[in-house]
């Protein structure tokens, strides 16, 4: 899949993809979980925009959000996108209309006109960024987060990556009762279809 232009490489990484697609979370529907993380985040950055934003090969999407009208936009419109290369730390645009990365971003330079962007990477156990949660303002802010506020989305994102790791381990659960129901049921129908061989041939 081609990188789409002027986004860092590990967009369209593939062990980064294979990741995302382990976790199955792309286009499932809202969980309070998530939901109550982009409200806390919200409240403790000061911010009316919060996000849980997965970043896919071909769009961002939001498993949750507060402030913000839409469940996902192209790559073209992400900033989330450029928080993938530096996994290790927090991404902070202080105004998003001079950062030679974003003040071209349609949500920049068109509604709804965002300014400033704090991103905490959502990274797996094995190092692969799935996206960020971030908070975002209408307004420029110079300063950044304080050094609580920087703590706290930190905090926040690991959460979030404790709770996609117990969603997978639960779903992986599921599946795993339905492939033995669907053995089980297999058994039990051959059984009896050799039963009722047996029945036949001692009948004749």
């Amino acid at each position: 899949m081609p990188r789409p232009p002027d986004l860092p490489s590990p967009v369209c990484d593939p062990e980064r993809l294979a990741a995302l697609d382990g976790y199955a979370v792309l286009d499932t529907l809202p969980e309070r979980g998530f939901d109550d993380v982009v409200r806390l985040a919200s409240r403790l950055c000061d911010a009316p925009v919060a996000l849980v934003s997965l970043v896919a090969g071909d769009r961002q999407w939001f498993k949750a959000r507060t402030g913000f009208p839409w469940p996902q936009t192209d790559l073209d419109s992400s900033v989330c996108a450029h928080a993938l290369a530096q996994p290790d730390s927090l991404l902070v645009i202080p105004d998003l209309s001079r950062d030679p990365r974003t003040r071209a971003n349609p949500l920049v330079t068109a509604e709804p006109g965002i300014r400033f962007y704090a991103g905490a990477p959502l990274r797996t156990p094995e190092g692969q960024v799935l996206g960020t949660l971030c908070v975002i303002d209408y307004v420029s802010r110079p300063d950044g987060l304080s050094e609580t506020e920087a703590g706290d989305l930190r905090a926040l994102a690991r959460q979030l990556m404790t709770q996609l790791a117990l969603r997978r381990v639960v779903a992986d659960r599921e599946t795993a009762l339905r492939a033995a129901r669907v053995t089980e049921e297999r058994y039990r129908l051959a059984a009896r279809a050799t039963n009722d061989a047996i029945w036949d041939w001692d009948f004749s």
